[in-house]
C-alpha cells in the first residue's frame, strides 16, 4: 500500500473524518468577509465527477481560503463533456474545467472562452493495454482491437502512440466504446483502449488487471497541461479581480495538497462521501508521483505552444490557434 493510501486508510479506520466545511461557499463559519462586503458568487463546472484531480479545489473550499478571498464558490458536476462551453456562453456558469483539446476545438467553433490557469500540468491521456505480458511495446497492438471513446482527441492520442514508434495507425481495429474502457479491458473484450492513466488506469490496477500504459507524452506528444480553468472573455473583462481571487485560492489549495496530500484527500472525501477513499488515494498518489500539479495553476506559454503545434499536426485543430486570445499567460 502506498504512503498516501496507508495514511488515508488509517484515518478512515479511526474516528470519523472531521467536518471540513464544504457547503456552497466552502468557507469556515467564522471566516471573515473581506471589507465587510458580501461574497461574490461564482459557479465552477467540473470536467467530470469529483475525483483526486479536483482535490486542490476541495482543499481551498475546506480551509476557507475562497471565503476569505470574498468568493462564494459553487462547484457543479457536468451533465456531459460538452456542457461547459454552452453553460459559459449562456451565463449559467462563470468558470469551468476543460480538457485543453476541447478548449482548442471550442475556440475554433467560435466560443469566446479563455483559459486562465492550469489544473493538471501534464497529459493524462494514454493507450492502456489489458495484458502487459503480451503487449510490451506499441507494435504489439498491431492487428488488435483498440477502444476509443469517440472524442476527437482519442484518435490523435492513439495515432501519436502508434506513429511515434513507427507503427502504422491503420494496423489496429478501432471500435467506439464510449467511457466503458474499464469493464471492457477487464473482461478482455478489447486489447487496449484510450483512457486516462490517473483514473481508468488506476482503477484497473486496483482491480488486479495487469495493464501496460503508453502515456501520450512519452510517445509522440509534448508535456502539456491536460486540464485548464476557463471562463469567458466577457466575464474576464467585467470582473478580473474576482477571477484572480479564485485562481489565487486554488493555487494555494493545490499547493497544500502537494505539501500534505492527506489534506486534499480528507477535503475531497468529506465533500463527496460516496467516493471510495482508497481509490482516490491511489489516484492522487499517481498524480503526485509525476508532479502533475506543479507548479500550481501556472499556465506556461512554452508548454501551451508545444501542445498547439502537436494538436495541429494530430488533426485536433484545423488551423493555427490564436494563443494570445485563448490563454491568459
Amino acid at each position: 500500500m502506498s504512503r498516501i493510501a496507508a495514511s488515508l486508510a488509517a484515518v478512515l479506520l479511526g474516528p470519523a473524518l472531521l467536518a471540513l466545511g464544504c457547503g456552497k461557499g466552502g468557507a469556515e463559519p467564522d471566516a471573515p468577509k473581506e471589507s465587510g462586503r458580501d461574497p461574490v458568487p461564482i459557479s465552477l463546472v467540473l470536467d467530470f465527477q469529483p475525483n483526486a484531480v479536483h482535490s486542490g479545489i476541495y482543499a481551498a473550499l475546506a480551509d476557507g481560503a475562497l471565503g476569505r478571498a470574498g468568493i462564494d464558490l459553487e462547484v457543479r458536476e457536468p451533465g456531459s463533456s460538452s456542457d461547459a462551453p454552452k453553460l459559459l456562453a449562456a451565463g449559467r456558469a462563470d468558470m469551468a474545467i476543460m480538457d485543453i483539446n476541447d478548449v482548442g476545438i471550442a475556440r475554433q467553433e467560435g466560443a469566446a472562452i479563455v483559459a486562465i490557469g492550469a489544473i493538471v500540468q501534464r497529459p493524462l491521456a494514454a493507450v492502456i493495454a489489458a495484458d502487459r505480458t503480451s503487449v510490451a511495446v506499441p507494435a504489439d497492438l498491431s492487428g488488435g482491437r483498440v477502444g476509443v471513446t469517440g472524442l476527437p482527441s482519442d484518435d490523435a492520442v492513439l495515432d501519436s502512440v502508434l506513429g511515434s514508434t513507427g507503427v502504422d495507425p491503420g494496423s489496429v481495429e478501432r471500435t467506439t466504446i464510449g467511457f466503458d474502457s474499464v469493464p471492457l479491458l477487464a473482461a478482455g473484450r478489447v486489447d487496449a483502449a484510450t483512457a486516462f492513466w490517473n483514473a481508468e488506469g488506476v482503477t484497473l490496477r486496483e482491480q488486479g488487471v495487469r495493464t501496460r500504459e503508453f502515456r501520450v507524452d512519452e510517445f509522440g506528444a509534448p508535456r502539456y497541461p491536460e486540464l485548464v480553468l476557463v471562463t469567458t472573455q466577457g466575464r474576464l473583462a467585467s470582473d478580473p479581480d474576482s477571477l484572480a481571487a479564485v485562481v489565487g485560492a486554488l493555487e494555494r489549495g493545490y499547493g497544500s495538497v502537494i505539501a500534505d496530500p492527506l489534506t486534499g484527500l480528507e477535503a475531497l472525501v468529506n465533500a463527496v462521501p460516496e467516493l471510495e477513499g482508497h481509490l482516490q488515494a491511489a489516484q492522487l498518489e499517481a498524480l503526485l508521483e509525476v508532479d502533475a500539479f506543479s507548479p500550481p495553476l501556472a499556465l506556461e506559454r512554452r508548454r501551451v505552444e508545444a501542445w498547439a503545434a502537436w494538436a495541429l499536426r494530430a488533426g485536433i485543430l484545423e488551423e493555427p490557434l490564436d494563443l494570445g486570445a485563448a490563454f491568459e499567460f
